[in-house]
């Protein structure tokens, strides 16, 4: 027992050495920001109105707290990242779903189905700008030869329809992402599985609520991980597509952040945004890991 511990305890010292040059390069590009972020967020420095920054301690989180606009744009981000998030699970499942079925020319589908997310998302929210364009735009074009309605809908003019524009773009262009991820983990379940069942005359939604789910739920939490990530930080995307507006309806956090550091030229209350989204983010994917790592024990009890 001695000697199976000293040799777990080398390898452990073995792969320690072999991960310390990649955790050393993730410190730098990583942590050296976020500590530099810090340190100015503690600072007043706007170099519209002062070249020397002056040390203020916490004023520019004090100054977040009353600052509306940042919590519209923070209750946007919220918003937009649920629904998105939401909406991308229910679709990229079901279409895994049917790509994880055999037919005819299968592989070539899920090539085509992947090419969304490929895409530049610059390019995907300027052909979105385009079709939800309220004169010549073919969201509308479609809708007047149905007769559906009687004049063009002005969807990146109002504030809750320029929302569900961006929702809608954002869930068409990052499903494939989620469909590929859960395609992955369907594949790895056995058939055995479900004949088993079949064999004990239970129905396709039993199975796939007694089989599917349970094993796939790793991978669907692995998904929103990485999408809340994303989605929280989305930025390309309503950049291109509404700029933030109408009148900041759909300005997210990190095109105010953008707008304090570039047109503001507020470094100190910018750095102060930049902590505080790191901050929600970091709290975000411990949540996810939590239940992440929840999910595996289960599995693995199972």
């Amino acid at each position: 027992m001695t000697n199976l511990q000293t040799i777990r305890h080398r390898e452990q010292q073995t792969a320690w050495i072999f991960l310390l040059p990649a955790l050393l390069l993730l410190l730098f590009v990583f942590g050296y920001p976020i500590a530099r972020a810090f340190w100015l967020s503690l600072f007043t420095q706007n170099l519209g109105t002062q070249l020397q920054p002056v040390f203020s301690g916490l004023d520019n989180y004090l100054r977040m707290a009353g600052d509306g606009r940042f919590w519209q744009s923070f209750w946007t981000t919220i918003i937009l990242t649920i629904s998105t998030v939401s909406l991308e699970i229910l679709l990229g499942l079901g279409i895994a779903l049917v790509l994880n079925q055999q037919f005819f020319c299968r592989g070539v589908v899920r090539t085509i189905a992947i090419l969304p997310w490929a895409l530049p998302t610059a390019l995907i929210a300027l052909a979105w700008a385009w079709i939800f364009n309220d004169q010549f735009g073919v969201a509308n074009d479609i809708l007047l030869r149905l007769g559906l309605i009687k004049t063009g809908i002005n969807w990146l003019g109002e504030p809750t329809l320029a929302l569900i524009a961006l929702i809608f773009a954002d869930v068409w262009k990052t499903t494939p992402f989620v469909s590929i991820l859960l395609l992955a983990g369907l594949q790895s379940i056995s058939s055995d599985l479900y004949e088993a069942h079949a064999i004990d005359g239970a129905t396709s939604w039993q199975s796939f609520y007694k089989i599917t789910l349970p094993l796939l739920m790793p991978q669907i939490l692995i998904a929103i991980l990485f999408r809340f990530a994303q989605a929280f930080g989305v930025f390309d995307l309503v950049a291109v597509m509404t700029g933030g507006g109408p009148g900041g309806a759909t300005e997210v956090v990190s095109l105010y952040i953008y707008s304090t550091v570039m047109r503001y030229l507020d470094f100190g209350y910018g750095s102060a945004l930049v902590v505080v989204t790191f901050l929600l983010l970091i709290a975000g994917v411990a949540i996810a890991s939590f239940l992440l790592n929840k999910s595996r024990l289960s599995k693995g009890n199972t």
